[in-house]
């Protein structure tokens, strides 16, 4: 009886072990479930939300875009020991291939997500990112800015982008990505992941402006590439490509035509004159 005692409690001590560690294992993914990143295209971004910029200035997100550019964001914090600095380190990569600039075609914000941060290390990480990134006039067009829980819960849920704290780690588990606004405020688009296609960039920068920059090539891009909200990059189009390929077809052959016309003329008339 001792022995059979003994068993079952035994059992029963390793019945509740298993469901604790089940419990254990349940509850992680619960974190994860907080987190990621929603589409709201279209959502308007709370431009009269206030934040400290990298100097200590008071500021309403609004003043980034009243410059009529559009406005590359990075949700991120600081103080992160890895993946915000992945991302801030893929954006920069990315920016440093293309031909525009910071400041002139576009603008780039970063905003911490935590309120316990300081202006202070806003500037210290846009100084770094300055050191990488070394286009005349860039300081005026990056900006780091931190604010209040207020202020960035507004902006955060504008643009989809939801996090937690994971107190086991003492950290904020979050997704990375990057957004792009409109002139006015507005997603127009995201880009998931740490690393960003320089092309996808640049036409989402001239798609967003209205088509107010870039050239005919890009007029061109944007016609045949059209941006796939599931995966934050642009596809080709096979209607418009085969539309395309019909229009520059048919120019051909008139341009063949054309020309063949006129060295027959050209023949007849020397006969003529002969």
């Amino acid at each position: 009886m001792l022995a059979a005692c003994a068993a079952a409690q035994q059992k029963m001590s390793g019945d509740m072990v298993h469901a604790e560690d089940a419990r254990t294992v349940n509850a992680q993914p619960s974190i994860l479930l907080q987190v990621g990143i929603d589409q709201k295209l279209g959502e308007q971004a709370p431009l009269d939300a206030g934040f400290v910029d990298e100097s200590g200035n008071a500021v309403t997100l609004g003043k980034y875009f009243n410059r009529k550019r559009p406005v590359l964001l990075a949700m991120v914090y600081y103080d992160c020991p890895m993946l915000c600095d992945q991302v801030l380190n893929g954006m920069t990569s990315a920016l440093d291939v293309l031909k525009f600039d910071a400041g002139k075609e576009f603008e780039v914000v970063a905003v911490s997500f935590d309120p316990r941060e300081t202006p202070g290390l806003a500037q210290d990480k846009k100084h770094l990112y300055l050191g990488r990134y070394r286009r005349p006039g860039a300081e005026q067009g990056i900006h780091f800015l931190t604010g209040k829980q207020e202020s960035i819960t507004a902006l955060t849920k504008a643009v989809g982008f939801r996090y937690a704290w994971d107190e086991s780690s003492k950290q904020f588990a979050h997704a990375s990505g990057l957004m792009l606004l409109t002139p006015e405020g507005k997603v127009a688009q995201y880009y998931y992941g740490i690393e960003y296609s320089p092309k996808d960039m640049r036409l989402g920068i001239i798609e967003a402006s209205n088509e107010k920059i870039g050239n005919t090539v890009d007029t061109l891009l944007l016609y045949c590439f059209h941006y796939d909200p599931t995966t934050g990059k642009y596809g080709a189009v096979a209607m418009n490509i085969m539309r395309l390929g019909g229009v520059l077809t048919v120019l051909l052959l008139g341009t063949f035509m054309g020309v063949s016309f006129w060295r027959e003329a050209q023949a007849n008339r020397g006969l003529r004159h002969t």
